[in-house]
């Protein structure tokens, strides 16, 4: 059923448009015919429910008509109108009438264009659309109508099974409708435009069955995060912000980031027609040195491997090629065999011999309008033919979207072969790939997000003096220093029986930042030193208490250890480089509960500070499973107290050779 005037009548048109092969009922009081069908004053006055209903009027009359097709048992709405909770409080309200009439009526919307369906030929959608019929494609949804329609107009030869539209998800949320595509055995991937997530773990839960589905998920995420941030003291919540918790939230599930339409589009027909790689390599054939430099440049720049030829390829090359060309990855073949098909199908096949997980032909297409293309067709025949003769994976990739017919492209895909459209966009497609393999490989060792406490915002948020900080995590066994309270008056006594070199520092629950102050006096190795360092701070009225402990030698290397609690991902920790580097370098991984030992071990490894573990230019090697112990018990200190933590900052964590040692620290928690 199609209600409303103008777009109902634009979805009919549609749905004849696309093949659909149902009824169409309009519903318009004043109207006894649209598009050559007889209308119908009501929902009431329907030969049957319908299964699927496009509502394009007010946004009052939307409330009447969805009440209405809930009440006859209809299947699902997709409601147009907008002027609800996107434009605010009055909105909000509207919003809230409408999902308490919706009953069992699967809600797309409201504030959307809607939804096409390219494989069973449904549109239920009021405006144009240059999509066509597909046996199997990507599925995209898209929280922009506009980005949705301008979708369905792309000539990249992207098989295509559904554009949908989200709108405000009143009804049907994106995990709720991507679970249900992932039981449709003929979509390849999903693809999803992103402003926000009102549900985290949902979402987290249906990317963990794409993974188990074997489906491919590609995000492109936008807009400014409508996650909650608590003003925090500490440098734990600048590292975390909420962008940097959506990309730890992908990573550890397989879902593929990128930053562009573009990318977005290469990147699921990739994965549609080349799949998963088991690693990011790659093998580059074009007849140009100059193509050849721009890819191994943009692939060394992604991180991308590209593998040197062996004694095998090169034999079958020198075969081929004779002396006259340099041989190497990537391939820079010259033209000596262009226009001759069958040398250059030897060519490519000896390339494919490699250990490369995909071979690239660059190859840009002349305009057709005013040159002959035969030559490119024999060139993009024979790279077909030695990829299916080798069985392995390749793309042809044109520099230029413009340089690769949408015709050639399609039937590149038939034969297995994808058609990719700029270079960069293709590297990082390569490198989603990979991620997707990899994730695929340790599904089993993912563990799903937990719905965390959450802490009782009316309590009181109490910031624990250092002393009390560190004595917490010295109990989950976390090594922290030799230390003691002390005043002005035993101070001296203090740091006699703690053994010279000490530290001191004032003990205070609102100065975090003790160092910002002069609260803090190091390497003091004389009774006198430390009766000094300590008047200094009660004359600069600092406080009246004061922490003495042992000076720990110098590290290897600062880190810091975090957890903060986010509005939406519950408790989150963070790994980095500390000390003076934290704001300089911000160079750090976020991790999301619960946390693996193997997640910990491969964060370390990504940050950039790793080769300074690692015995960098002769120095000693890090204990490394020292510091996985500290981030591993961190994690159970936060879990056992997720009802409360608000915030943990330990920095700096000094790396030794044999030990690790909590230098500073501050908890802060509710209640």
């Amino acid at each position: 059923a199609v209600v409303g005037g103008r777009q109902a009548e634009a979805v009919i048109r549609q749905c004849d448009k696309i093949g659909f092969r149902g009824s169409v009922w309009p519903v318009n009081p004043k109207r006894t015919e649209m598009v050559g069908r007889r209308c119908f004053a009501t929902i009431q006055d329907l030969p049957a429910a319908p299964d699927a209903t496009f509502v394009a009027v007010g946004r009052e009359a939307t409330i009447d008509v969805v009440e209405a097709l809930a009440q006859r048992g209809a299947g699902g709405a997709v409601c147009y109108a907008s002027g609800f909770a996107e434009v605010g409080e009055e909105g909000f309200e509207f919003q809230q009438k409408l999902q308490s009439v919706t009953g069992n009526l699967a809600v797309i919307g409201p504030n959307c264009y809607g939804l096409l369906n390219y494989l069973d030929g449904v549109a239920l959608w009021p405006d144009e659309q240059g999509g066509k019929a597909t046996k199997r494609g990507v599925a995209i949804l898209t929280q922009s109508g506009n980005i949705c329609l301008n979708l369905s107009m792309q000539q990249r030869a992207l098989p295509v099974a559904y554009l949908i539209s989200m709108g405000n998800q009143a009804g049907v949320t994106i995990p709720e409708l991507v679970d249900a595509l992932l039981d449709d055995e003929r979509v390849t991937a999903i693809g999803i435009h992103l402003e926000g997530l009102s549900d985290v773990i949902a979402f987290l839960q249906v990317a963990h069955k794409a993974l188990r589905r074997r489906v491919p998920i590609v995000v492109i995420k936008s807009g400014a995060s409508e996650l909650a941030s608590q003003v925090s003291l500490s440098h734990t919540s600048s590292l975390t912000g909420s962008d940097t918790l959506y990309d730890a939230l992908f990573a550890r599930m397989g879902i593929v980031r990128v930053h562009s339409i573009p990318q977005f589009l290469e990147t699921l027909k990739f994965l549609t027609v080349v799949g998963p790689l088991p690693n990011p390599s790659l093998a580059s054939i074009s007849c140009s040195g100059g193509e050849a430099g721009l890819v191994a440049d943009a692939a060394a720049a992604l991180g991308l491997t590209m593998p040197p030829l062996h004694e095998v390829q090169r034999q079958a090359l020198l075969a081929v090629l004779g002396d006259k060309v340099a041989l190497s990855n990537p391939l820079d073949y010259h033209t000596y065999i262009w226009g001759n098909e069958e040398e250059q199908y030897r060519c490519f096949s000896a390339m494919l011999l490699g250990y490369q997980a995909v071979t690239l032909k660059i190859l840009d297409y002349p305009r057709p309008d005013v040159c002959d293309p035969t030559t490119w067709h024999w060139t993009a025949h024979a790279f077909a033919r030695a990829i299916k003769d080798s069985h392995v994976k390749g793309a042809v990739v044109a520099t230029m979207p413009e340089n690769l017919p949408v015709a050639t492209g399609e039937a590149l895909i038939e034969s297995g072969v994808a058609p990719m459209m700029g270079l960069e966009e293709t590297l990082i497609a390569i490198r989603g790939a990979a991620l997707v393999y990899q994730r695929r490989q340790a599904v089993d060792e993912i563990l799903p997000l937990q719905r965390q406490l959450s802490a009782d915002v009316t309590s009181p948020l109490v910031t624990f003096t250092e002393a009390q900080s560190k004595a917490l995590l010295a109990h989950y066994g976390i090594p922290v220093p030799r230390s003691q309270l002390c005043t002005v008056a035993n101070a001296a006594q203090v740091a006699g029986e703690i053994g010279f070199p000490v530290v001191a520092k004032v003990s205070s629950d609102t100065i975090i930042h003790k160092s910002d102050v002069d609260g803090v006096h190091l390497n003091l190795r004389t009774s006198a030193e430390v009766e000094h360092a300590i008047q200094q701070m009660v004359d600069a009225n600092l406080g009246e208490h004061f922490l003495v402990e042992a000076m720990v030698e110098k590290p290897l290397v600062e880190l810091i250890l975090g957890v903060r609690r986010d509005a939406q991902f519950g408790l989150v920790l963070l790994l980095g480089a500390g000390g003076i580097l934290v704001e300089l370098f911000k160079d750090s991984a976020t991790l999301l509960f619960p946390i693996q030992r193997f997640e910990v071990e491969a964060a370390l490894e990504r940050l950039k500070v790793a080769p300074l573990l690692n015995g960098f230019r002769g120095q000693p090697e890090a204990n490394k499973q020292a510091i996985v112990d500290a981030v591993m018990n961190l994690a159970q200190f936060a879990q056992e107290y997720a009802d409360q933590l608000w915030e943990i900052d330990v920095n700096p964590l000094f790396v030794l050779p044999d030990r690790v040692t909590a230098v500073d620290a501050v908890v802060r928690m509710r209640r």
